[in-house]
């Protein structure tokens, strides 16, 4: 019976230790790290959600369901995590001479909750109550201070977001951007763009992999999202980098202007600073790609097709073009085809509304009024 009551107490102060890692993975770590518990608590609310939204028409109707997915699975990692303590501190009751199943798990509900109804008198069962009492104030004081952070970090997400319709449209789109900011004649200006968008993108890979509930966080707009954001600045980057043909004059005139970087440099150090962001978040949750892409032996989504029909749009536009439009597709391809895959994926992911050259082949998506919903992969 001794043996039997020491592997009871063993196994039950490994699942307490085991959970208390996860919420310190969770909640505390600032690093990426993968929970087993958060994990399976994400994906088992993300099952109920899919299935709900089955019955959905419109994508207004998915945002408005999923929009709920985050929050909710968020909240239920506490409860969840209450009850492996519960269930641990019932077996290291047992173990520790408890005689009753149901007066254990009484006595270690009790603690955890701190209700005081049910306890014993034994110094070894006292530790175990205050122990118990302990980790559950401390849960608590977890969630309330974690919630606060994330909604810090999801708002300051959000403001480029907000800001990139009025720079690209909505849906976003990398060609109507590049065509606003010609007609508005601040071509010149973008270096300033790309060092905000390349700030953006470093915060995003830390917050999005160390809270990363927040990429389940959906936009206050349902037709916005962070994942397309991020692809129509990153295919901005790759279009004014591969094909526009920039005056001489206005090349030189934002070179070096105090510390500011050309044009160029700061779109390349945007988009690689992009790449690298979305592939870390991609890792995290475990999405198998190639880290090393090279175009054309890795295709990309976009075809010539697509890209010559944005460059007529951009010539008929007035935006100068570079003449040799094999090389600016060779080049463009080069660009995208460090993110084409995981920018599909993520899309995909975290179902985002539609935008031109992302979520638009994330999954098949058929137009409304045809009475199928968005995204919905077709058979």
């Amino acid at each position: 019976m001794i043996y039997l009551q020491i592997a009871a107490f063993l196994l039950g102060f490994s699942i307490v230790a085991k959970t208390l890692a996860s919420s310190i993975r969770t909640f505390v770590l600032p690093r990426s790290a993968q929970d087993p518990i958060t994990r399976f608590v994400f994906t088992r609310i993300r099952w109920f959600f899919d299935l709900r939204n089955r019955w959905s028409t419109t994508f207004e109707e998915q945002d408005r369901v999923l929009a709920m997915y985050a929050p909710i699975s968020l909240l239920a990692l506490v409860p969840t995590w209450y009850v492996l303590i519960t269930i641990g501190f019932t077996f290291m009751f047992w173990g520790t001479g408890i005689e009753s199943w149901g007066e254990a798990y009484k006595i270690s509900g009790s603690s955890l909750l701190t209700l005081g109804f049910n306890k014993s008198e034994a110094l070894q069962h006292t530790v175990l109550e205050f122990a118990a009492a302990t980790i559950g104030l401390m849960l608590v004081a977890l969630l309330i201070a974690y919630i606060p952070t994330m909604y810090s970090a999801f708002s300051r997400r959000e403001v480029e977001v907000n800001k990139l319709m009025v720079r690209a449209g909505s849906p976003p789109s990398a060609v109507e951007m590049i065509l606003r900011f010609h007609r508005l004649d601040r071509l010149d200006k973008l270096p300033d763009f790309w060092e905000r968008w390349e700030n953006w993108f470093v915060e995003i890979e830390e917050s999005h992999t160390s809270l990363a509930a927040l990429v389940f966080f959906r936009s206050p707009q349902p037709d916005q999202s962070w994942v397309t954001s991020a692809g129509t600045v990153l295919d901005a980057a790759a279009l004014i980098l591969s094909s526009l043909n920039l005056p001489h004059q206005v090349r030189e005139e934002r070179v070096f202007r105090g510390n500011q970087l050309p044009s160029d440099a700061a779109a390349a150090l945007c988009l690689r600073a992009g790449f690298i962001a979305l592939r870390r978040i991609a890792d995290f949750f475990r999405v198998d790609y190639n880290q090393n892409p090279h175009f054309p032996d890795d295709p990309i989504s976009i075809t010539r097709e697509e890209f010559d029909e944005a460059c007529d749009i951009l010539a008929e536009g007035g935006v100068p073009l570079t003449p040799d439009r094999d090389k600016a597709w060779q080049d463009f391809a080069g660009w995208r085809v460090n993110y084409d895959f995981v920018l599909l994926t993520l899309a995909r992911l975290t179902n985002a509304p539609y935008a031109p050259w992302s979520s638009d082949r994330s999954a098949i998506f058929v137009p409304s009024d045809r009475g199928t919903l968005p995204g919905t992969v077709v058979e």
